[in-house]
């Protein structure tokens, strides 16, 4: 999932003008920015612009020290978004989050003191350390975009998207997602370690100054608003979907279902998201219509949270992705 490596068949006719075709520029622009502190990660980065695009949230899992929460930070340098940051420990409350009421001796009074989930772009730090009463806190705010407290639903601002992440390979004092809120993000994105060369690119911003606390200094600055994205999404709602491309995400879908290695395949909802990331990215390359390769790139990233392998699967080292990339092998494309 990554513009560079585009094809041919991906570079075709746009449609894409005006206003629409600034929007695109200022999104893709955003890569330039975020490079500036981030070095190799662009399918995630292409990853969290499509998440914006489709009015989703992301859910970022890597080993430590692989720039999750830089990414974040880097990308909402880079727009012109409010952003919050909240670290989730066992003892956080779901009142941390969604905000509380707040007793004023002057008044004699209560008021409604808002959390940090009252924002446009909510990086939720190692989700997976916080209990499970205090996840489900996110669920409402992720699904409805609204906050519930004392029976008072308080919207929240447009756009919002979170953005959190997890470590896959600490599991004491760690409380997994359940999938009813795996569910509810978008995409799963991998964070992977970088390459050699990426990793001595590193080293050498280090040694040259670099400080990831202060992507002022880096140079990062903000390329794209709420305005941009607001063009965008109309854009990309009206880029069309063939019926054959429908029901060949349908065909997908229903094959996580049938799948001997899973005893929980893909939901409708995951066969929306699907058709939703795919419409987005198939703009983002540059064409007004979905082509199978657009749903083969997204596939991944937005069907791996969504389905669950049996045990005696992944005692043989099978994983989610190697289940996904067998069904795109075997599924019928259209032509």
């Amino acid at each position: 999932m990554d513009p560079t490596t585009d094809n041919a068949e991906n570079s075709g006719s746009s449609g894409i003008s005006g206003t629409s075709g600034s929007a695109r520029s200022s999104l893709e622009s955003l890569r330039t920015e975020i490079s500036k502190a981030v070095v190799g990660q662009d399918p995630a980065v292409t990853g969290l612009v499509v998440a914006l695009l489709c009015r989703g949230h992301v859910l970022l899992e890597g080993v430590p020290g692989v720039a999750k929460t830089l990414l974040v930070r880097a990308l909402a340098a880079s727009l012109e978004l409010d952003t919050k940051r909240v670290q989730f420990t066992p003892d956080l409350m779901p009142s941390d989050v969604t905000g509380s009421l707040i007793y004023d001796a002057r008044t004699t009074e209560f008021s409604f003191q808002p959390g940090p989930v009252f924002t446009n772009l909510l990086l939720a730090d190692e989700i997976n350390r916080t209990p499970p009463k205090t996840q489900s806190s996110l669920l409402e705010a992720m699904e409805e975009r609204q906050v519930t407290v004392d029976g008072t639903p308080r919207p929240l601002p447009e756009p919002f998207l979170v953005a959190a992440t997890q470590n896959p390979v600490e599991y004491e004092g760690t409380y997994p997602l359940p999938e009813a809120q795996l569910d509810r993000f978008l995409l799963k994105l991998t964070v992977p370690l970088p390459s050699r060369q990426d990793e001595i690119n590193v080293l050498t911003r280090h040694a040259e100054g670099f400080n990831p606390r202060d992507l002022h200094a880096a140079g990062i600055r903000p390329v794209a608003g709420p305005a941009d994205l607001e063009a965008a999404r109309t854009a990309v709602a009206k880029t069309s979907i063939s019926p054959e491309i429908t029901a060949y995400v349908v065909d997908i879908c229903r094959a996580t279902r049938e799948s001997p290695s899973l005893t929980l395949g893909a939901s409708p909802r995951g066969a929306t998201a699907l058709l939703s990331t795919a419409r987005a990215w198939a703009w983002l390359t540059g064409r007004d219509y979905v082509i199978p390769d657009d749903v083969k790139a997204l596939a991944l990233p937005t069907l791996r949270h969504r389905v669950q392998l049996r045990p005696e699967a992944e005692m043989e080292g099978v994983t989610a992705d190697s289940v996904i990339n067998a069904i795109l092998a075997h599924v019928t494309v259209p032509r």
